[in-house]
């Protein structure tokens, strides 16, 4: 029922959480605390960490007729027989042939494609609003973090902001590139953000706390 024990240094009480991402039950255990104890108290919250795990969102795996949120459409997963595996948008509909017990793992690849670019260029036009240099744009599928900024200039996304409304992703962008002046969360970061974006990020900001959970289970069957 546990997936996850973490012994933390600074923790006073024993913790036990369900990741909306992943849905892994995760124990935190304080540093001088009986493992065996916590364990215990843990096995009792069994039908909490049941009832967290069935309000989750459910998996929403890339197969033929699936529906795929992009950006500000939603796209159709089309696949028919062939050898061709090259991924294709043609309007609304994503079209597909090749294996298809592969197509999942390339129907990521290619929205991770289409995040870099897009992500890559939106930093550009931001970077150049703000009179700053981006050193590197990347994506990953971090669960924790939408994006981030390191003191070198690089940013990187989470990809699935590709799944995300665009106004949710710009907003992620106008806040990671004002990261390039401040590199905090102060009052005169929060104004430039939205000066970047050109409108209030809080709307985004809600968006992601009350469905980007839901993002990290698309592409996942189980």
């Amino acid at each position: 029922m546990i997936d996850e024990v973490v012994r933390h240094p600074t923790a006073k009480t024993i913790r036990l959480s369900v990741d909306p991402a992943t849905g892994t039950a995760r124990l935190v255990v304080p540093k001088r605390a009986g493992l065996k104890k916590a364990l215990a108290w843990a096995e009792d919250k069994k039908d909490w960490i049941a009832a967290q795990r069935a309000r989750l969102p459910h998996p929403q795996p890339f197969v033929p007729g699936g529906a795929i949120p992009f950006g500000d459409t939603v796209l159709t997963l089309e696949w028919e027989e062939g050898r061709a595996r090259v991924i294709q948008r043609d309007g609304d509909r994503l079209l597909a042939s090749g294996p298809v017990e592969t197509l999942g793992r390339r129907v990521e690849a290619w929205l991770k494609r289409q995040a870099l670019e897009t992500l890559a260029r939106e930093t550009a036009e931001v970077a150049r609003l703000a009179g700053v240099t981006v050193s590197k744009v990347s994506v990953a599928d971090p669960k924790a973090r939408w994006g981030s900024c390191a003191s070198t200039g690089a940013i990187r996304y989470s990809w699935r902001l590709i799944l995300a409304p665009g106004y949710v992703r710009r907003a992620t962008v106008a806040h990671e590139v004002a990261h390039r002046v401040h590199m905090n969360h102060a009052p005169a970061f929060h104004a430039l953000v939205a000066e970047l974006l050109g409108e209030d990020p809080a709307p985004a900001t809600a968006w992601l706390r009350q469905h980007g959970a839901g993002l990290h289970w698309f592409g996942r069957s189980s």
